[in-house]
This record gives structure tokens, sequence and C-alpha cells, in this order.
């Protein structure tokens, strides 16, 4: 495993420990209003410092941002730029859903070369190096072989913080649920971008995600042999915030079917 991949598992797992210790009482937790349907809690905060704690001794250099604190310390000089999400799905854990996880990714002048998603509630921890494959608890993982998009189960998040392109997904939702064998939306993007890379969903795709919801995951995508993009498949959607990822078959077809429906601005 690389140094700075051994690194990130230890801050995830580190992380983990303290929300797995906040989610016996989740009662008891203060929880502010980011904006609409946009929830923190002092668990994200706690597990992001501890985070940042262990990256920051290991790494001092190097850049980050993440989700609570932004661009943390970040160095203008600095090649490597560490993208952190604490707690995806936190409107999961403060309900009491066991679905959410821990996002660490790291990237090399701007392309993606390490990742970690973390599960805390399975203690699964899906790991990827730029080159040498995808894992989860260190067993080697790949893409679904399904081929045919009819037999094909597709992970989404719906919108529930911007509603500026609500029609163009409705209407995408529509055609992908008729040509499927169904469609989920568990509400932890890095997670449900891990179940594509281990094969427990044959493709995804979402409007809006931010770049610490998408920067491990793509990388575990594309390492276990899938295929990731934005919604015209090309490679923006660390920008754009709008992507499609899954097995080469899926990622083809669920494009053909997405691409009718685009606007300019989903275009741009």
């Amino acid at each position: 495993m690389h140094p700075t991949l051994n690194i990130a598992v230890k801050a995830a797992r580190r992380a983990g420990q303290i929300i797995n210790r906040a989610s016996l009482d989740v009662d008891k937790l203060r929880i502010d209003v980011k904006q609409q349907s946009d929830y923190v809690t002092e668990v994200d905060r706690a597990a992001e410092a501890a985070i940042l704690e262990v990256l920051r001794d290991a790494y001092p250099s190097y850049g980050i941002l993440a989700e609570e604190s932004g661009l943390a310390g970040t160095s203008a000089d600095s090649e490597y730029q560490w993208i952190i999400d604490p707690l995806d799905g936190t409107t999961n854990f403060i309900h009491g859903l066991p679905q959410y996880a821990i996002s660490i990714g790291l990237a090399h002048r701007g392309v993606m070369t390490q990742a970690v998603v973390y599960d805390p509630n399975r203690n699964e921890i899906f790991t990827a190096s730029k080159g040498g494959g995808a894992f989860v608890n260190e067993k080697r993982i790949r893409v679904a072989k399904r081929t045919k998009l009819d037999e094909a189960l597709i992970g989404t998040g719906f919108p529930y913080r911007v509603f500026d392109h609500i029609d163009a997904y409705l209407a995408i939702f529509r055609d992908v649920a008729q040509r499927t064998a169904g469609m989920r939306r568990p509400g932890a993007a890095a997670l449900d971008l891990a179940w594509v890379a281990c094969g427990r969903m044959d493709g995804f795709w979402e409007l809006g995600l931010s770049p610490w919801d998408m920067a491990a995951g793509t990388l575990l995508i594309t390492e276990a042999g899938g295929l990731v993009g934005d919604l015209a498949g090309e490679t923006n959607y660390m920008k754009t915030g709008n992507i499609i990822g899954g097995n080469p078959k899926i990622f083809a077809q669920l494009l053909q079917l997405i691409t009718p429906h685009l606007n300019a601005k989903l275009s741009a």
C-alpha cells in the first residue's frame, strides 16, 4: 500500500471511531443547518479535525479541501491536495439510518491518485491507488459484468438543496427507471460510488455534487475497471458536480439516455 494511502486509511479509521461513538446517542448531538436540507453536526467537525490532524502530521505541506473547513492549510506551491468529506450522508446519520461514510482522496496536479472510502457501520474500507487497482478490506474488487441496461441496478441522488435542474432530473429519472431493473437512492454519494466499484450497483448518476463527494469514489470506479464522466461523457465532473459512473457497457447506455435531456447549463 502506498505510504499516502496508509496515512489516509489511518485518518479515516480515526474519524470512524468518533462517528461510531456518536452514533450510539444521536439525539444528544448539536445540529446546525448550513442551508435548506443541508446539515452539519459536531460529529462532522470532530471527524474532520481528526482527519486533518493525521494528514497534516504526515504531510504538512499538502493542500487540503475539506467540506466543513473549506480550503484549509492550502499551500499555493503544493502539487498535492487532500479532498475530504468527514461524514458523507449526514442526514442519514442524524436520523439513525446506517448509510454514511468517510471519504478521503489525494490529487496530484488535479489528478486523483489515492482514494479511501470507509463505511464504519459495516467496517468496510475501500481503497485505490492510481494504476494499482481497487480493494475492499484488501480484497480486489471489480465493477459488475452486466451489459444490459434492463438488468442493471442504478444508483442516484435526489436533488435536495438546489432545484434549478429538477425538471431535467425528473425527466432523466423517468427514462432511467423505465429502462433498468431498479433505481436506488441510499443517500451517501461516496459510498454509492464505492458500491459501483465493487459491483453492488451497475451504475450511478447524480446532479450537483461537491468535489469531496466524488473525489475518492471516482478513482475507486476507474481502478475497478469502470468509467466515470460528466453528463456529456467528458472529465469535467469535479467542476460541474454532475456525474455518471458505471461499468463500460452500462456507462455508455446511461449516457445515451441522459444526453437528450441536457439543457445549456447542464451541458456546460
